[in-house]
């Protein structure tokens, strides 16, 4: 047996749920700095966003259901992780948009520098700067 691996995985993107899609589509654009490559339904009901080699995709929530964002679920836990090669530049680029700051810029005790945002249903993003890379 063969440890050649023929395929590769290229890229991963975090699913996110949306009460709504074009506002949020909006707020990742303005605030985030993601473009939307694509939307499906008039309005907009999915959306995939991209920002250099990395993706969100937003779905819209049925009518009447809660989102119940992860930090709620367990304190500290994000819906959605971000590895950054400069985290300081990204959180002051950020901080001026507008986006919605979850917690400041800092040195985490495991090794990363991080910062937190939230978008517009409340859930964790965070960006972290391995220091150690």
């Amino acid at each position: 047996m063969s440890n050649e691996v023929a395929s590769k995985i290229l890229c991963q993107a975090a699913v996110l749920l949306a009460s709504d899609v074009p506002a949020s589509i909006a707020y990742f654009r303005d605030k985030v700095g993601f473009k939307a490559t694509g939307t499906w339904g008039e309005p907009p009901e999915f959306a995939i966003l991209k920002r250099d080699g990395c993706r969100v995709m937003i779905g819209k929530v049925r009518d009447g259901q809660e989102i119940i964002p992860n930090w709620k679920q367990r304190d500290g836990l994000w819906n959605a992780y971000f590895w950054v090669d400069d985290a300081k530049a990204l959180f002051d680029e950020m901080k001026a948009s507008g986006a919605i700051i979850d917690y400041e810029l800092e040195t985490k005790p495991y090794g990363v520098l991080e910062f937190g945002i939230r978008d517009l249903d409340g859930h964790d993003i965070g960006f972290g700067q391995d220091l150690d890379a």
